[in-house]
């Protein structure tokens, strides 16, 4: 049974509503609508195959940008039930906050920007907007998703104020200092939360990472003393499960108390009045947070500019520089449909549609798509 929502959630019924006036659902709120449009979408189906860390064919037991997503859902919740705040919301804003990624995980998305350094660049919260809103075609009323504001304010973590200056009320909180609701904080957190433990996981999976490194980050040392206390004969695959699992919930833990203690200091009344506020108020104690930050910095050291997460990310950026210089070249190299999109663009002198058109159908692909691809085009050209 659903908890009674705080006066600050999110409440369905008091949604800003869609883009395109929508017939509303009989069994079903708005955000359950949204959440439910999220994974039936094209988009959400082609993370199953795109990296998180490691490359998609690297091994099926690592992280893809699918199980990422579910796994921030998850996490996102947990705290949203525990500071009754909307869940579906919640759900749906964690589902769909990496719809706009690139293949390749972040190396795809850098050199994807740089592709498009003449043309507006390239930047994966604006491209998964750039999806709920215009790329997916499953509606016959409108284009996109027609999701709520308050899932597509979710979705939108961070913008520059020139972008900002383009979305209109989406856009406002960026250029005056304002917050999203408490549900798309949440969002943002719980992905940090994610990334950090699962690719620990992943990191001690591929043998990138020992446990006896990770002890030097103080969050982790905490828990191993913890578990091997308890246990003293534990296989490394139990070791590392009841580490990570206890981060987890200890991480998530402190985010809950201090959260709601922040929110009953603000005393706020309504999302509106969240929305007016100058910082956040879903966050880390301050000690927990410098704890979480340490991970962080072990893991862009020690996992991320590893040698071969390193040589992996070099392969793709070439990948994806390739694929997108040759499309921009040979236009014929693509589909009919899309060709026939970019020759409207070209008639009306429009580089920035031709090559905006491009970046969206490169950023669609999935890593082995992209693989593929990039052998088609060096038989062909």
């Amino acid at each position: 049974m659903s908890l009674p929502l705080a006066t600050y959630a999110a409440h369905s019924e008091s949604s800003k509503g869609r883009l395109y006036k929508d017939q509303q659902a009989q069994y079903r709120n708005e955000y359950q609508r949204d959440r439910d449009r999220v994974i039936h979408s094209s988009a959400f189906r082609r993370l199953e195959y795109k990296t998180q860390v490691f490359v998609n064919h690297e091994g099926d037991m690592f992280r893809t940008r699918l199980t990422h997503s579910i796994e921030v859902a998850q996490i996102g919740r947990t705290i949203a039930r525990a500071l009754k705040l909307n869940e579906d919301l919640t759900e749906a804003i964690c589902l769909a906050h990496d719809l706009g990624h690139t293949p390749f995980g972040h190396a795809g998305q850098d050199a994807l920007n740089k592709c498009m350094r003449d043309y507006g660049g390239f930047e994966h919260n604006l491209q998964s907007l750039r999806i709920v809103d215009l790329l997916e075609s499953r509606y016959a009323d409108f284009p996109g998703l027609n999701l709520t504001f308050e899932t597509r304010e979710g979705i939108m973590k961070h913008c520059s104020k020139n972008n900002a200056r383009e979305l209109g009320e989406l856009g406002q909180r960026f250029l005056n200092n304002k917050q999203p609701g408490l549900e798309a904080q949440i969002a943002n957190i719980a992905d940090a939360i994610a990334y950090n433990n699962h690719d620990i996981d992943d990191g001690l999976r591929a043998g990138l990472l020992t446990i006896d490194q990770l002890r030097e980050c103080e969050l982790l040392e905490m828990q191993y003393c913890l578990v091997t206390e308890k246990w003293e004969t534990l296989d490394e695959r139990r070791l590392r499960n009841e580490i990570i699992r206890r981060m987890i919930n200890f991480v998530v833990s402190d985010l809950i108390e201090v959260s709601h203690a922040n929110i009953s200091e603000a005393n706020p009344q309504s999302i509106e009045q969240v929305r007016e506020l100058s910082k956040p108020l879903i966050g880390m104690s301050q000690d927990i947070y410098q704890l979480h930050i340490q991970l962080k910095q072990f893991l862009r050291k020690n996992l991320y500019q590893h040698e071969r997460v390193q040589k992996m990310a070099d392969d793709a950026k070439q990948t994806v520089k390739i694929l997108f210089d040759a499309y921009m070249e040979k236009p014929a190299l693509l589909s009919q449909d899309l060709q026939a999109s970019i020759e409207q663009a070209e008639k009306e002198n429009d580089t920035l549609g031709k090559s905006r058109l491009i970046a969206d159908y490169v950023a669609g692909m999935t890593d082995r798509f992209a693989l593929a691809e990039l052998k088609r085009i060096k038989q062909v050209v």
